[in-house]
């Protein structure tokens, strides 16, 4: 064999190899540059327009913002070493402004009215991320020095997870400084001052452009000092400075791409008919999910029969619960009910991803979006022509005579602007309390007040209740409650301006009532520009304030004693609705009655043949008797006494008589006569020969008195 060819073979099959494995590299690298990486870095934003305080007002310490998988929490407190020390512009030292500050609308905004100078005075604000980041930046902007003796400071200064500060100005590559900012040392601090005027709002040049890079960052504490780098006190009182939002990448985080589809099974039904949504969900991204959550809240005029479909539906919650869904792959479940809308009515049902395990690339889970891809919506419209309801005629449900009308046109029932509980005495009944409270958004125009803003299409000077709230989304509430000092058999009240106004709100009030703290539902009876489902109205139309297309008309026909008006936004207002407002004008009250009845039963105890075992009532045998007094009425009764007189072929058995609130609880013991502390515990009974008689001082709505005694049969 030639040892020459055979190592010129051996060359060639060297070269194929490298050959080979240099076309699997290329493949390999084309391959990476084309398929998406589950979990590289993100770029996120905390935006704090999502703090959800309003422009100009303050920021609570403690409150936070979401940003993909970060939260990131403002905590702030002030620091001074006397003299006056007070915000200027806003609620507090550290508010929202949604105006541009430097080159950023909507940032957040510091502020100080420090006439008296102490170079010690400052205000500390940390923003604290619940894991670290990278390539965090910044702008604190309009670090200046106005025309009067003052000038800004600040300083700066990060924690990378240690749990220790460290500044800034000790790695100068991190920052950079506009053509107004100088560095100096603050209260021992090494920080910045504004050395110039930075101009007007939009000017850069009181910039510090703060950029972090591959330091990760756990916190930043930003300390804003006042009046800076003078002699004297400062002459001027505008000493402000802004703060932008912060951009951040987190590495490695899993990316999903989750969109959601809705159907209808039928877009024009009649009222009373079956239909169904079907939910589909797709996740279009390179990994899979688990645990999905999507919302679902079922609007009223649709009542829930059951879901079908992958994972589970849970109405108590809300939630469409989708344990998995693997890349490339679509999940879907079939919501089904009854139309229970009335004609003519447009029902629009949202649904959105409400959380996720992984980061989606183009939208954010329960934000409340209704344009982004994790959100849907269809609707249906009842077939039909709706027509403003007739509310039942309360004078038959209640003569006249028995009625008393609270009036807010009335001299002496007033409401001071802005306060949230009043109490009214109103003749026949009592005094009643109204206490008014909101899960979110702001009381606005003054209200609450007693005014005649709305008037529901009665006199000009009508007067009512109003309130004119600004939510901040669709799940804010504001409830009024009444309650009663006792029960009344009925009543009835109207509440002016339920309606709706496109990409603005949707005005949706729900009220219910309680007795003895059983629950009561009132019949609400609709407008034109609005419809009833239950105890539940919705506008979906809109009303002029001096209209009474927009009343709604609410109607207890049974004894209640504390009512809740609930008013917020239907699932067809938008995120983020704009200002709206109702009014409760006058109630119609049923004066409070009392209805006493008695009864009165009997079983037997043994008898000298059988003893306890299916004993009858011979002679020698013992009967127990039991008379109770109820009171279905909706006022107390008072001085209450009822006589029983024994037949005549029993004798009473001594000390047998035990009082209760039933027959079955009546174990307070009596004794045979009408005196003593056992009279009024809180009832008494005696007997003298064989009238036995048993007293109350009070029974109120509801309430009954048992006695139970025993006898023997002669």
């Amino acid at each position: 064999m030639n040892v020459g060819t055979l190592h010129k073979g051996s060359d060639r099959s060297a070269v194929r190899l490298w050959l080979a494995h240099m076309f699997l590299c290329l493949l390999a690298v084309l391959f990476s540059l084309a398929t998406p990486n589950a979990a590289i870095a993100q770029t996120f934003t905390a935006d704090w327009t999502n703090l959800g305080v309003g422009s100009i007002q303050g920021v609570p310490s403690g409150a936070s913002v979401t940003a993909g998988p970060r939260t990131v929490t403002v905590t702030h407190t002030e620091i001074t070493d006397g003299g006056p020390f007070e915000n200027f512009y806003g609620t507090e030292m550290l508010n929202y402004f949604n105006g541009t500050i430097g080159t950023q609308n909507g940032t957040l905004l510091y502020s100080m009215d420090n006439d008296t100078f102490d170079p010690d005075d400052r205000f500390e604000s940390v923003f604290s991320f619940n894991s670290g980041v990278t390539d965090l930046s910044f702008a604190v902007a309009h670090v200046d020095s106005g025309t009067s003796p003052r000038s800004d400071g600040v300083t700066i200064e990060y924690d990378t997870g240690t749990g220790i500060w460290q500044n800034i100005r000790s790695v100068p590559a991190t920052y950079t400084l506009g053509a107004v900012v100088g560095n100096a040392t603050l209260s021992g601090v090494q920080g910045f001052v504004g050395t110039g005027s930075a101009g007007g709002l939009t000017s850069t040049t009181g910039n510090i452009n703060v950029d972090f890079g591959a330091i990760s960052v756990q916190r930043v504490r930003i300390t804003y000092h006042f009046g800076q780098n003078q002699t004297g006190n400062p002459a001027g009182n505008l000493q402000y400075m802004g703060l932008s939002d912060f951009t951040f990448e987190v590495p490695g985080t899993p990316i999903s791409d989750l969109s959601l589809a809705k159907t209808v099974s039928n877009a024009t039904p009649l009222n009373g008919s079956a239909i169904s949504y079907t939910l589909s969900l797709t996740n279009s991204g390179p990994v899979a999910e688990t645990n999905v959550l999507v919302e679902d809240i079922l609007p009223a005029g649709f009542s829930f029969t059951g879901a079908t479909g992958f994972g589970s539906y849970s109405t108590g919650t809300n939630l469409w619960t989708v344990p998995n869904i693997a890349s490339g792959q679509t999940r879907s479940i079939t919501i089904s009910g009854t139309v229970t809308a009335p004609a003519g009515v447009t029902i629009t049902n949202f649904a959105e991803v409400f959380s996720q395990t992984n980061f989606d690339t183009d939208s954010t889970p329960g934000n409340g979006s209704t344009n982004e891809d994790d959100d849907a919506s269809r609707s249906f419209t009842v077939q039909g022509t709706r027509t403003a309801g007739i509310a039942p005629n309360f004078d038959s449900i209640c003569p006249v005579v028995n009625q008393t009308l609270f009036d807010w046109n009335t001299a002496g029932v007033t409401w001071a602007s802005g306060t949230l509980n009043n109490n009214y005495t109103v003749a026949n009944i009592g005094t009643i309390n109204f206490a008014l409270s909101n899960t979110g958004g702001t009381y606005d125009d003054g209200s609450p007040e007693d005014n005649s803003n709305n008037t529901g299409g009665l006199a000009a000077t009508e007067q009512s209740l109003y309130q004119n709230l600004q939510f901040d989304n669709r799940t804010q509430v504001a409830t009024t409650v009444l309650t009663l000092p006792t029960a009344v058999p009925s009543l009835q009240f109207t509440v002016f301006d339920i309606d709706f106004a496109a990409n603005d709100f949707a005005d949706k009030l729900t009220v219910t009532g309680s007795f003895n703290g059983a629950a009561v539902m009132p019949t609400l009876t609709n407008g034109v520009v609005n419809y009833v489902v239950g105890n539940v109205a919705i506008g979906d139309g809109g009303s002029n304030s001096d209209s009474a297309n927009g009343n709604v008309v609410v109607t207890f026909s049974s004894p209640v004693d504390t009512i809740t008006i609930q008013y917020g936004n239907a699932s067809t207002a938008p995120a983020d609705p704009d200002g709206q407002a109702i009014s409760i004008h006058d109630i119609n009250f049923c004066n409070p009655a009392t209805t006493l009845s008695v009864t009165k039963i009997s079983s037997v105890v043994s008898d000298p043949v059988n003893g306890t075992s299916n004993p009858k009532a011979i002679p020698g045998a013992t009967i127990e008797y039991c008379i109770l007094i109820s009171n279905a009425g909706s006022a107390t009764a008072s001085s209450i006494s009822a006589a029983d007189t024994l037949p005549g072929n029993v004798t009473y058995t001594a000390e047998s008589m035990q009082s209760g609130s039933n027959c079955g609880s009546a174990a307070t013991s009596e004794d045979d006569d009408a005196t003593g502390a056992d009279e009024n515990d809180p009832f008494g009974a005696s007997i003298s020969g064989t009238v036995l008689t048993a007293t109350a001082a009070n029974l109120g709505p509801a309430e009954g008195y048992a006695l139970t005694f025993q006898v023997t049969v002669d």
